[in-house]
């Protein structure tokens, strides 16, 4: 199988030549439509745009833009001058954007004009009031001394600030010399990307992940979906996570196939996307699919086209993948194991895999990386059936995270092995199978809790439609079970029907003491499930719960 010492850039320009005129970016809202070719030749303009405005070989330069045509610009803008796009969470107000312009060292930062409630332009001209005031691209700002220039992706003007319109006008009036110099002063082991972890656990940490990295990774992912030029991805996860990037992208590109892209996630515009593009894969977070194929108009879409696909980033429900199988014809839908700091893959699902395994496992690990399985307290490597940590070892391992040498210490040990803080098992065919992250297992009186078995359980409940299963800080036993759960339209259900249903059928510390019905949970931007924030939850609830039966008392 393929391993490339490519650069992005370089691959990209490789794939431009052996298949100029395949679409290869469609926006299918707007009919927007770029072949290979088209595309190439726009990255060589906007990166010698920012060549032109001092962006050089390691510049840090943010992004924070839902999926818009010129988010991939820059990336690969960046990818062929050697800086870093610095991603930056869609969802972020103010007090989190100044902590990532100042930890990142951000020379650049490209921006749109916001999301839902938040105008970025608000927020950064709120954090930098120098902008008003400064000259393009010589920006004096005391708070964040090395951002130089802020860029508006989009035609719009506004004060202190570049347009794409303009550096593109920049890159092409500049010499292709300049940019055939840059591209010599860096290799694919080199920084393309750096992701800040989404804070399900604690601060942001800036993630470094080279081309070699995420290329790679990509490719392999796609040789898993079996992926080939004809092929049409669906892609609305956010781009400014690793699915979108290396799993979406990554895999996409390096066969030469075609993105069908939309900005946001909406359920019904990626039904009329799929259809319209005849789109032969889609990506989403279980909620994602969820609200697909739920969606009151989902019968009205032609879904045959779709092939495969891929449901991770949170766990997948075993009922949520069967139902993608049989109504969405996704009967080669894969699973994928990792986290952003191994690029992320580390295990997936084959399309040939049979669909037991699809469904109920993350399935074998990817090529040309190790993975063992250790005993979280002892380090020693447990056997097949045992529960453990998974750790991988490998090309995948990120760089570090950006100046918090304790931090990457913590996650990668001596031995070069990064520590996932992921529990799970495998069998004797290599086949990985996820049951909580360290953190969320569940410790009741000295009982092991593994809140993926509770969940895939309760999904057998009619009229739930879907569940997380949280542990609750108790006086006697430690913590015990809740369970948050999202009811299907009509149905009529309640805390004592919940645990009469487990009783019946599970051992009965397992069964939830508590059952709290709510519309939605809390989610990061890209969809995974916050169960920290639904913990604290839990314990204002019963709070008030406590209080109002001693009120009635």
């Amino acid at each position: 199988m393929l391993f490339t010492e490519d650069t992005i850039g370089d691959f990209f320009e490789k794939q431009a030549e052996k298949d100029p005129d395949r679409e290869f970016m469609v926006y299918p809202d707007r009919d927007l439509r770029f072949t290979y070719k088209q595309f190439d030749e726009r990255v060589n303009k906007l990166a010698k745009g920012l060549l032109s405005i001092g962006v050089t070989k390691g510049d840090n330069v943010g992004i924070w833009a839902l999926n818009v045509p010129d988010w991939i610009t820059f990336l690969f803008a960046c990818g062929k001058i050697g800086a870093v796009l610095v991603t930056v969470n869609t969802a972020y107000k103010s007090h989190e954007l100044d902590y990532v312009l100042k930890q990142s060292d951000m020379k650049a930062l490209a921006i749109t004009d916001g999301f839902r409630d938040v105008s970025y332009l608000k927020v950064l001209y709120e954090l930098v009031p120098e902008l008003k005031t400064s000259k393009r691209g010589n920006l004096e700002s005391k708070e964040y001394p090395c951002l130089k220039s802020v860029i508006f992706i989009g035609q719009e003007k506004h004060r202190g600030l570049y347009n794409t319109r303009e550096l593109l006008l920049l890159g092409k009036h500049t010499d292709d010399s300049k940019l055939l110099e840059a591209k010599k002063t860096f290799d694919s082991d080199d920084v393309v990307c750096m992701q800040y972890t989404s804070g399900t656990t604690g601060f942001p940490k800036g993630v470094m992940l080279t081309h070699k990295n995420i290329i790679n990774n990509g490719y392999y992912i796609g040789e898993n979906l079996k992926y080939t030029a004809e092929d049409r991805l669906c892609l609305t996860v956010p781009m400014f996570h690793c699915f979108g990037v290396t799993l979406g992208l990554m895999a996409m590109y390096t066969h030469g196939g075609t993105l069908v892209m939309l900005e946001q996630f909406d359920p019904l515009m990626v039904l009329a996307a799929v259809q319209k593009e005849k789109c032969t894969a889609l990506y989403g977070v279980p909620t994602m699919f969820i609200a697909e194929y739920s969606h009151p108009m989902f019968e009205m879409f032609d879904l045959s086209s779709l092939r495969t696909g891929i449901m991770a980033g949170s766990t997948c429900p075993i009922e949520a993948m069967k139902k993608v199988v049989n109504d969405m014809n996704m009967t080669e839908i894969t699973s994928v194991y990792g986290l952003t700091e191994g690029s992320p893959g580390f295990t997936q699902t084959s399309v040939d895999d049979p669909l037991e395994l699809r469904v109920e496992t993350v399935g074998r690990k990817l090529p040309n990386c190790e993975i063992k399985v250790v005993d979280p307290e002892t380090g020693k490597t447990v056997g097949p059936g045992e529960v453990g940590e998974i750790c991988s070892r490998g090309y995948n391992v990120m760089k570090g995270y950006y100046k918090m040498p304790d931090k990457t210490a913590e996650a990668i040990d001596e031995d070069g092995w990064l520590h996932s803080g992921d529990l799970v098992t495998y069998d004797e065919n290599g086949y990985y199978t996820v049951v909580g992250r360290i953190k969320d297992m569940i410790i009741r009186g000295g009982e092991n809790i593994y809140p993926r078995e509770i969940e895939e359980f309760y999904y057998t409940m009619p009229g739930i439609k879907d569940v997380q299963v949280v542990g609750i800080p108790d006086d006697k036993y430690g913590e015990i079970v809740g369970a948050f759960i999202i009811l299907e339209e009509g149905a009529d259900i309640s805390e004592e029907d919940v645990r009469d249903f487990g009783l019946e059928r599970i051992a009965r510390y397992k069964v939830p003491k508590h059952a709290f019905f709510v519309e939605e949970f809390p989610l990061t931007a890209s969809g995974k499930i916050q169960k920290f924030i639904m913990r604290d939850q839990a314990v204002e609830l019963l709070k008030k719960r406590f209080a109002e039966e001693e009120d009635e008392n």
